[in-house]
């Protein structure tokens, strides 16, 4: 322990009070807000993002704060100014994945009934035979397996002629891990029409494992979106309640626009039902702005649906 920072006398511990009854620190919500407003700007987020789920990540501030044997928030503060490294910690901390197959509904239902035809008869009447899709903070997998059953269910006997390829990235590995396994509670299923999930899974003592057929073209890749972005292009890209929830507008505006850059013409971009799309050197037409899915122009584009 660096001289400086004193020790609590008991073992580090999430709850209140450690194992040997002895209490340690407990941080109160205000002092958390505090610290969070303090310390996401610096590592690139917004305040916003975090109000309504701070919950989560100060129980996790608390546990490493615990865990380095700390005595208040401050101490920990001065942690991190030298302590530079920890910074990488804190963003660990801070990540959130809330994830499902199927989540929102209407917006795999509009993919399925209107924006994969659309994008599908375009990559058609240009001599293309892979629809290429990027699902952006993909966690356990579940968006990038939706989509695929969406295609080889719904859509694969309209266009035989082409098939689907997703490149589903993130920035964590634990969860890319189980994203390859492809097993899950029916917690994480439920939404899925119950046909598909007879179809597509082995359902063993409640796990639901994916069949592998629908697995052979999703391939996961572990990367920070702040960091790099897959060369593409796509003709579609799934970046939902991540980059326009928790980073902050400068960055979300970077991203937007390479975003933008790795898009063919005519592609679409989903974001998430309640995240503004910002402003960059391009503009996206708007598919349906209730469910946050936009298209980058191209010449004599079809009308698009405002929802």
């Amino acid at each position: 322990m660096q001289a400086g920072y004193k020790k609590t006398t008991c073992v580090a511990h999430y709850l209140l009070v450690c194992r040997t009854g002895t209490t340690v620190y407990s941080m109160k919500d205000s002092e958390c807000v505090e610290f969070l407003q303090w310390a996401l700007p610096r590592l690139h987020m917004r305040w916003a993002g975090f109000r309504k789920i701070r919950s989560r990540v100060c129980k996790r501030v608390q546990r490493r704060i615990n865990q380095l044997q700390f005595e208040s928030i401050s101490t920990y503060q001065e942690y991190l100014r030298k302590h530079p490294e920890e910074w990488q910690k804190l963003d660990e901390l801070c990540r959130v994945t809330i994830s499902r197959f199927y989540r929102d509904k209407m917006v795999f239902s509009l993919l399925e009934l209107e924006v994969l035809p659309v994008l599908a008869g375009q990559a058609l009447s240009c001599d293309e035979d892979v629809l290429h899709i990027w699902s952006a903070g993909c966690a356990s997998g579940e968006e990038p397996y939706t989509l695929m059953l969406v295609w080889d269910l719904s859509l694969q006997l309209r266009f035989p002629r082409l098939r689907m390829h997703i490149l589903a990235t993130d920035t964590d590995s634990v969860l890319l891990k189980r994203a390859e396994q492809a097993c899950y509670t029916f917690s994480s299923v439920k939404n899925l029409p119950a046909a598909w999930r007879e179809t597509a899974f082995l359902d063993t003592a409640g796990v639901y494992c994916l069949d592998p057929v629908y697995k052979r073209s999703v391939d996961f890749q572990c990367e920070d979106i702040r960091e790099a972005l897959p060369d593409g292009p796509f003709d579609l890209i799934l970046c939902r309640n991540l980059v326009f929830t928790y980073f902050d507008p400068e960055l979300q505006t970077i991203i937007r626009d390479r975003m933008w850059d790795r898009l063919k013409p005519g592609g679409a971009l989903v974001t998430g039902v309640h995240e503004v799309l910002q402003e960059g050197k391009q503009d996206f037409e708007i598919w349906s702005a209730r469910l946050g899915i936009y298209r980058k122009g191209r010449t004599n584009t079809r009308n698009m649906l405002r929802f």
